[in-house]
């Protein structure tokens, strides 16, 4: 009987599926792919499948024991590093799709940092208003001191591009704090604190874990010197918003873009939307609309699969008790 792959991804090109479809069949295995509203044949495939390929935690828990291995489609996996039980299969690999957000992700910081540094939402709340305030003070990305917070593949990619532009040298906070280019330092995480009081922007590129939850909690914030700028693209449950809310109220804040928040969708009725000089966008800033991103995705599960069926490691690996 020939080895399964179920394909659940709505995004796919005819070329990505004969892509996907080419490289199963030289290593022995036949694809059978599925769109939205193809749910229930979808699980009927998973009850025979080695391998999924996909972004469902719904159709991953009906997979059937024989399940190998999960390639999630997102770089976040934390709903199913948080669910043990979603996997019938105790010893099912997890990986994630880690290196194809890298250029979205770092493009949506890089235009978010200039967007806070130049006052935009300050001045969009000036024009929508019909005023004509033009002596905002603004700032040059050659003058501010940035720092990473998630120091991995997404903020190597934001420092490396913010470095391009003229900014100064970047450094990074990660769990090892171990040495990484771009960074001109790499600091552990428990050592934040003594990073923040000379940060004026703060990017968050953090996968959501207990250890990251409210890692930016109001007393960090106020560590943060005044004007300071906070963008966050990793997971809202790391800043705690209450607090967020209230420093860009009484002013300590410059400002910040959230990508990402708590809950999601946003209430209407939520604070955060009337908080001054904020930028929010509905979790967009790695959306599958670039064509890069989908291309790249593609290539990485293929170079895993070339893994998977050879026996060696797979590259992108999730450790699921640490949540990445």
């Amino acid at each position: 009987m020939p080895r399964t792959i179920c394909v659940c991804v709505e995004w796919l090109s005819a070329e990505q599926r004969e892509h996907i479809r080419s490289v199963s069949a030289n290593l022995g295995f036949q694809v059978e792919f599925f769109m939205p509203g193809e749910e229930e044949a979808a699980k009927d495939c998973l009850q025979r499948a080695e391998v999924l390929l996909g972004h469902s935690p719904e159709l991953l828990a009906a997979a059937g024991p024989q399940l190998q291995w999960y390639c999630c489609t997102f770089a976040g996996v934390d709903p199913y590093c948080s669910n043990p039980s979603l996997f019938a299969n105790p010893n099912c690999l997890l990986t994630n799709s880690s290196g194809c957000y890298d250029e979205t992700i770092a493009e949506h910081i890089l235009m978010a940092t200039f967007m806070l540094l130049r006052r935009i939402p300050a001045y969009q709340r000036i024009t929508q208003a019909r005023g004509w305030d033009n002596q905002l003070p603004i700032r040059s990305i050659r003058e501010v001191n940035i720092c990473v917070l998630g120091a991995g593949n997404i903020g190597s990619a934001y420092a490396s591009k913010a470095l391009a532009l003229g900014a100064r040298p970047i450094i990074g906070v990660s769990r090892s704090g171990r040495a990484r280019a771009p960074f001109s330092h790499v600091f552990a995480i428990d050592q934040l604190d003594e990073v923040l009081p000379s940060t004026d922007v703060l990017a968050m590129a953090l996968p959501g874990t207990p250890q990251t939850a409210h890692i930016l909690d109001a007393r960090r914030i106020a560590l943060l010197p005044e004007r300071a700028v906070v963008i966050n693209v990793g997971r809202g449950s790391a800043i705690d918003q209450q607090a967020l809310i209230a420093a860009l109220e009484n002013g300590h804040l410059g400002g910040a873009a959230l990508d990402v928040m708590t809950p999601e969708p946003l209430p209407a009725d939520d604070p955060l939307w009337d908080a001054p000089n904020v930028f929010l966008t509905p979790h967009v800033s790695g959306n599958m609309t670039m064509g890069w991103t989908r291309t790249r995705c593609v290539e990485l599960f293929c170079e895993d699969l070339h893994n998977f069926a050879t026996g060696r490691p797979l590259a992108r690996l999730v450790d699921r008790t640490l949540g990445y």
